[in-house]
């Protein structure tokens, strides 16, 4: 069954005339007849009761072309939202993000990109990194922000933001008082590790291999407010980005002697899934 049959179907059945519904698909009269045959045949019943070119909907047909306009008209209406949804003025734009990066950084995206973009809204699901990889990978997602690390090589990025890291420690810590510290004096001190699960663990894994120095954590997280509340409650010490809802009181954030402590942030997509041009316009955005 095909869909030009469903839409032959019922134009004759509108008309209740094979001519002047052929003229009206811009199809020979023949041509059509063969296609309603068809389509009876397929059934195994008769539609139409047949008077000469003039033809009527018999009960069956009645019953029919009742599931097909709905058919027909949900298939429009499909169309039509896929159509709005990937519009680059009117559509939507799905993104995943990092639990931290919902405070500051995504919300002033979203109203700085509305400011000019007015009409496009966003599907945002955000999470820990295990969670929005999840999500983002089967495709639920077009677009994703997240640190650099959870990048692979079929993905696409664009830096948003770098953010220096910095020593955390209590108000209460001897360090507290320090200027600026390296990371070898961190050597037996209690470290507030985090999870795998946190987006930020792969950038302080890879900075610690880098410098040659491991550290053992006392504790470790699953999220970045709670590697805070530890530190505030003096269980030790960690390294962090100094953003929105972290800023504890009772938090002192010493810079980091030894250069390349930051944390990348960027926009990453799949360049072998299709983009739409809503999500191309948000990307093109992000990188001017």
């Amino acid at each position: 069954m095909e869909l030009t049959q469903l839409q032959y179907f019922l134009t004759v059945a509108r008309l209740q005339h094979m001519t002047s519904a052929s003229k009206a698909l811009n199809i020979t009269q023949p041509a059509l007849s063969h296609a309603i045959s068809k389509l009876e045949n397929e059934l195994g019943i008769p539609l139409f009761e047949r008077n000469g070119r003039n033809v009527e909907l018999n009960r069956y047909g009645r019953i029919f072309s009742k599931w097909v306009e709905e058919a027909l008209n949900n298939l429009e209406k499909g169309k039509q939202e896929i159509e709005e949804s990937s519009n680059p003025d009117y559509g939507v734009i799905h993104i995943s993000y990092l639990n931290i990066l919902g405070i500051d950084l995504v919300p002033a995206l979203i109203r700085d990109y509305q400011i000019t973009n007015p009409n496009v809204r966003f599907d945002l699901t955000q999470g820990n990194l295990g969670d929005i990889n999840e999500h983002f990978d089967k495709g639920h997602s077009d677009l994703m922000i997240t640190s650099r690390e959870s990048t692979v090589d079929n993905h696409e990025w664009i830096v948003i933001q770098k953010t220096p890291l910095y020593i955390v420690v209590s108000d209460q810590h001897p360090f507290a008082n320090r200027s600026s510290l390296s990371l070898f004096d961190l050597s037996g001190e209690p470290f507030v590790g985090l999870k795998n699960n946190c987006g930020l663990k792969a950038t302080i894994t890879s900075r610690f291999e880098n410098t040659g120095f491991m550290l053992s954590s006392t504790f470790d997280a699953e999220d970045l407010p709670t590697v805070a509340g530890f530190i505030k409650a003096g269980l030790g010490v960690s390294v962090l980005p100094k953003t929105f809802g972290l800023m504890l009181d009772g938090l002192v954030w010493v810079p980091i002697q030894e250069e390349g402590w930051e944390w990348e942030v960027g926009l990453k997509w799949r360049k072998d899934r299709y983009i739409s041009p809503a999500a191309k316009r948000f990307i093109d955005y992000i990188s001017s």
